[in-house]
């Protein structure tokens, strides 16, 4: 039972998908991180499903974009427009933090979400879907959740409030680092064998670029920038996808 409220927790958080109503506690979030890469592998099984459609290719692309935004409700999106929003105001690390607990969309937040979907969409026009290429977007979706878990259990936080903190705080810490290292590893090396090695190194950069902008921007992470990184590691991993097919490696 604790471990299907786990499980629970995690998609009741971080996707759109229904799930039976209960009370949170410390003991079914304890592990909850653990859970949330396989909100990875539902995206990844309904993406391939999207790609063995009988569908005209600017549609399947179009399939391809949403079915991310439509699983996850946008969370991660939001977070990404509301880091983009701190990161362009150039203030101190107190106006970004102040920019991050704004409800509203500024301008940069409108710019860079527009820019986000138009090269996420170009290069979805740009997959040709097989077997192969779907188990490997599989794992890179599972691997993009397994190093934002690792990140929140192990980066320090910006604050002591918020999604981050909240998780950060219920979450048996060593655990959660060993299972989720365990399984990035582990992620890697599969993806790497499929001949996708160029997206681990993607996503291990964004994880890197990540850790240094948290830290230097606004004192460590939150769950806007968790979101930030999720979407820019996303879209970096589906760009080495598309250049490894282009380059004939897939």
């Amino acid at each position: 039972m604790i471990v299907l409220q786990t499980i629970a927790v995690a998609f009741a958080m971080f996707s759109a998908i229904p799930v039976p109503q209960f009370d949170w506690n410390e003991k079914n979030m304890r592990y909850a991180m653990c859970a949330f890469p396989l909100i990875g592998v539902v995206i990844g099984a309904a993406w391939c499903v999207c790609g063995t459609l009988p569908l005209p290719d600017l549609a399947k692309a179009a399939g391809f974009a949403l079915i991310p935004v439509w699983i996850t409700g946008g969370i991660h999106l939001d977070g990404y427009a509301d880091t983009c929003d701190a990161l362009s105001s150039y203030g101190d690390r107190t106006k970004k933090l102040e920019i991050l607990k704004d409800p509203h969309c500024g301008a940069f937040a409108v710019i860079r979400l527009c820019s986000y979907f138009l090269v996420y969409f170009a290069l979805c026009t740009c997959v040709s879907f097989t077997p192969r290429v779907g188990v490997l977007w599989v794992l890179a979706l599972v691997l993009e959740r397994a190093l934002s878990g690792l990140a929140v259990a192990s980066f320090p936080m910006a604050k002591n409030t918020g999604l981050a903190h909240t998780f950060a705080t219920a979450a048996d810490k060593t655990v959660v680092r060993r299972v989720l290292a365990v399984l990035a590893a582990v992620l890697c090396v599969g993806m790497a064998a499929l001949g996708g090695w160029a997206l681990v190194l993607a996503a291990l950069a964004v994880l890197w670029r990540y850790h240094a902008v948290s830290r230097k921007q606004f004192g460590g992470i939150t769950g806007d920038l968790a979101g930030w990184f999720l979407q820019k590691a996303e879209l970096w991993m589906l760009a080495a996808l598309c250049a490894c097919q282009w380059g004939g490696l897939l």
